[in-house]
C-alpha cells in the first residue's frame, strides 16, 4: 500500500514538472520572440536613419534650379546629376520586419515628382513607441510601424504627400492626383442700396413791413 502511495505522488510529482517547465519554456519562447521584434526595430531605425542621410546628401548636392528630390530610390544609389559616380546610399537595405528589399514611398505631392520619405511596409503594432533618439521626431505613440516615416532633415513632417509601395529602387513615381481646390464662399448680398433723402428747400426771410 506504501509503495502504491508514494508511486502516485511521484507520479503527481512528475506531471507538475513538467507543467512547470512547459510554462517556463513557453515563457522563454515569448520573451526571445519580443527580444528578437525589438532588435528588428532597433535595427529598422538605423536604416531609416541611413536613409535620411542619403536623402540630406541627395539635397545637399542638388545643383542650382534642380529638385532637391530624388525621382526614386535608384538615384540614391547613382546619382546621375554628378558627372562623377556619386553613390549617396550603399544599398537598398532589407526591411528587418518583413524581410524584404521593399519599402513603402511618400512622394511629393501637387502634381510634382521627388521621394519625400521612406517607410516599413510592415503594419504590426510597434513595441517602442517613446523615447526615440532625437534623429526620430515624430514617431512617438504611432499605431503601426508603417507610420515611422524616415525623411531627410526636418522635412519628416512635410504636408501634402501621398504614400505608395515601391518594389526596388528603380520603381517609377506613381502619377499625383491634382490639389483639389476649394472655391470660396460667395460674398452676401448687400442688398439695394438706400435712396438718397430730400435736400431741405431754403426757407426764404421777407422783410417787415415799414
Amino acid at each position: 500500500m506504501r509503495a502504491r502511495r508514494q508511486a502516485g505522488f511521484t507520479y503527481l510529482g512528475l506531471i507538475i514538472f513538467v507543467a512547470i517547465i512547459g510554462l517556463v519554456g513557453a515563457a522563454t519562447l515569448k520573451i526571445g520572440s519580443l527580444l528578437q521584434r525589438a532588435a528588428a526595430e532597433e535595427e529598422l531605425l538605423e536604416i531609416g536613419a541611413a536613409f535620411s542621410a542619403a536623402l540630406d546628401s541627395y539635397a545637399a548636392a542638388t545643383p542650382r534650379g534642380a529638385s532637391p528630390y530624388p525621382p526614386s530610390l535608384a538615384e540614391l544609389l547613382k546619382d546621375p546629376r554628378s558627372p562623377a559616380v556619386r553613390r549617396h546610399l550603399r544599398k537598398v537595405y532589407v526591411d528587418p520586419l518583413t524581410a524584404k528589399a521593399e519599402w513603402g514611398i511618400v512622394y511629393l505631392g501637387d502634381g510634382e515628382t521627388g521621394v519625400v520619405a521612406i517607410h516599413s511596409l510592415s503594419t504590426a503594432k510597434p513595441l517602442k513607441i517613446a523615447n526615440f533618439d532625437s534623429r526620430f521626431k515624430g514617431l512617438d505613440n504611432k499605431e503601426m510601424i508603417s507610420e515611422w516615416r524616415f525623411s531627410a532633415g526636418e522635412r519628416s513632417l512635410a504636408p501634402a504627400v501621398t504614400s505608395t509601395q515601391s518594389g526596388g529602387p528603380g520603381a517609377p513615381p506613381v502619377p499625383q492626383p491634382a490639389p483639389v481646390v476649394v472655391p470660396p464662399p460667395p460674398e452676401p448680398d448687400p442688398g439695394p442700396e438706400p435712396e438718397p433723402e430730400p435736400e431741405p428747400e431754403p426757407v426764404q426771410e421777407t422783410a417787415p413791413p415799414a
